[in-house]
């Protein structure tokens, strides 16, 4: 199955789930409805909101080619490589080595990069991950990425409400009773097992195209092992609402964060790395 194919059988699925909240929490067809309209709110308020809320919660300050010749100069070669306009370019003040895309569409789109990642990696390697982070904004990861947050954090919050609501007797007649309880205990798993599944399987995406555009594989698997050991030695402070954006996870060295593949945010450097040998390897 495509990647695109699969982010779309993903994202069905959580519009699935929270349909079924409606139907359980409000009752029959008037419920599902009211939930799926509900979905469709946050989809259009991801839709404006998620660029400037990420920025915030990373803390990041837009600069000029005077502030940051290098960054920018690497992001104008990149960017002519593509038929995307130019992002807006963004540093994050921070030594952990990372970096995110983000924005409502390419029109809109902020490329981030950390004052970590500048002093750890070479040109070529800086290359590499501005490819990535393009490659997010062409294929419109960032928007994808906010509305699957989004919808996992609405289904983890009505659950929250029918617990509530079934602690104070609003549920006791109702002969759906035990399937609410299944839903308030499995839902929010399965919601954000399916959001980080699509967080995945888009980065794996942005890496193929990133390496496609710069014809250069092995620079971005170059730039991941640097990246992976520089985030595990100096890990990023951030809203672990905002992990999924950056190229590797920023919270990978800190105590407690050494998930199973199946609750991480990305996939196993490693797996990526050696995706992207093989394109070295065979030209693909």
């Amino acid at each position: 199955m495509g990647a695109m194919a699969k982010t779309l059988l993903l994202m069905g699925v959580l519009t699935g789930l929270l349909a079924a909240l409606g139907y359980l929490f409000l009752g029959g067809l008037p419920g599902l409805i009211f939930f799926v309209a509900l979905a469709a709110a946050f989809n259009l308020f991801a839709y404006w909101k998620s660029d400037s809320l990420a920025l915030r919660m990373a803390g990041a300050r837009e600069v000029t080619p005077e502030q940051e010749p290098r960054l920018h100069r690497i992001v104008d070669e990149v960017r002519s490589l593509t038929t995307l306009p130019k992002p807006r370019v963004y540093v994050v003040d921070n030594p952990s080595p990372n970096a995110f895309a983000t924005g409502r569409n390419p029109k809109h789109a902020v490329v981030a990069a950390t004052t970590g990642i500048m002093g750890l990696l070479d040109d070529r390697e800086l290359r590499g991950v501005i490819a990535h982070e393009l490659g997010h904004v062409g294929n419109r990861d960032i928007l994808i990425g906010a509305i699957a947050a989004i919808m996992a954090g609405a289904i983890a919050w009505i659950t929250q409400s029918m617990m509530f609501g079934m602690l104070f007797g609003g549920r006791r007649s109702n002969e759906n009773t035990l399937l609410a309880l299944l839903a308030i205990v499995l839902m929010p798993i399965a919601a954000s097992i399916v959001q980080l599944s699509i967080s995945r399987t888009r980065e794996y995406q942005a890496d193929k195209t990133g390496a496609r555009t710069t014809h250069d594989p092995d620079a971005l698997a170059d730039a991941l092992e640097k990246l992976e050991r520089g985030a595990m030695v100096r890990p990023m402070q951030v809203n672990p609402a905002a992990a999924h954006m950056f190229i590797v996870n920023p919270l990978a060295g800190l105590r407690g964060q050494n998930f199973s593949n199946l609750f991480s945010t990305h996939p196993p450097i490693d797996e990526r790395v050696k995706r992207l040998r093989q394109m070295a390897r065979t030209g693909a």
